[in-house]
């Protein structure tokens, strides 16, 4: 049994969706993809560290494994397999559980999300993705609680708006943020996301010499289908090249006019790909 806080849409009784959000936002991020899938039970956990779900301590808490396991006691509670669509750090975890636990997963949809095959191999290559990932070292510093939270989180908001659109994050919606980050101790929870992972980032033009992710290690094999928003600064297309060898049945969508944060921009667009690839493969 799983203690997660459930964001919950549509009918109970209608075929699940599992959504994991990322990084900074919880699990009511999906709210308006939700409502453009009206014939599907939309399930969004606060993942651990956000939200209304447990925090806990120590930065081991947060590494891949418990994290997974968070999510595969939630699909067993729910009856296992189940579609995971997933966004940003949610999509670490969606790829994580379709190469440990590939029983569980149906499908994955990932957006807006890297595997950590490519997306290692171009941090440590020093290249434009080690330059956009800069700010990962940032987060994992002691002191970013402080810096992100003062003046009513106007550090994280601005880390949010970095280069991109956030006209979505205003009154009640912005309200709601503030609210779920001012939750004691998610913040330090959120941010030991960041501290607790091996992924390593290369100065720009200082390339680090790591070892490719061996192919069957980080092999997907359930189908998959990445939708990608083309003007994200955050996580950049060159993140694609390569994704083929890990996920032998994949499917790459773009929606231009969004950034990262598409599914805010653009939750209808974002739905009807969703409800269309599932309709596509019989789930």
């Amino acid at each position: 049994m799983t203690d997660l806080y459930l964001h919950r849409w549509g009918d109970p009784s209608a075929p699940p969706v599992l959504m994991l959000h990322g990084f900074p936002e919880y699990g009511g991020a999906w709210a308006g993809v939700a409502a453009h899938l009206p014939d599907r039970h939309c399930i969004a956990p606060d993942q651990r560290g956000y939200g209304q779900s447990p925090v806990p301590g120590g930065v081991e808490s947060y590494r891949i494994k418990p994290l997974v396991a968070d999510i595969a006691a939630l699909i067993e509670d729910l009856g296992a397999p189940v579609p995971v669509v997933a966004h940003d750090w949610g999509a670490a975890v969606g790829y994580a559980l379709a190469m440990r636990r590939p029983e569980l997963v149906s499908t994955l949809i990932v957006v807006n999300g890297v595997h950590p095959g490519p997306f290692q191999r171009e941090l440590a290559r020093g290249g434009v993705q080690a330059e956009a990932s800069a700010y990962i070292e940032y987060l994992r510093d002691p002191g970013a609680e402080a810096r992100l939270s003062a003046e009513d989180f106007a550090g994280l908001r601005r880390l949010f708006a970095a280069k991109m659109d956030m006209s979505w994050l205003t009154g009640p919606v912005l309200d709601a943020y503030l609210t779920e980050w001012s939750r004691p101790g998610v913040l330090t929870g959120m941010l030991n996301w960041y501290r607790a992972s091996p992924l390593r980032v290369a100065r720009p033009g200082e390339p680090l010499d790591l070892p490719a992710m061996p192919v069957e290690a980080g092999r997907v094999a359930v189908p998959h289908l990445v939708i990608w928003g083309e003007d994200d600064t955050a996580l950049l297309p060159v993140c694609l090249e390569g994704l083929d060898a890990y996920c032998p049945d994949l499917t790459i969508r773009r929606l231009p006019g969004a950034d990262h944060w598409i599914c805010h921009q653009k939750p209808a667009e974002l739905a009807r790909l969703i409800a269309e690839w599932l309709t596509f493969r019989g789930l």
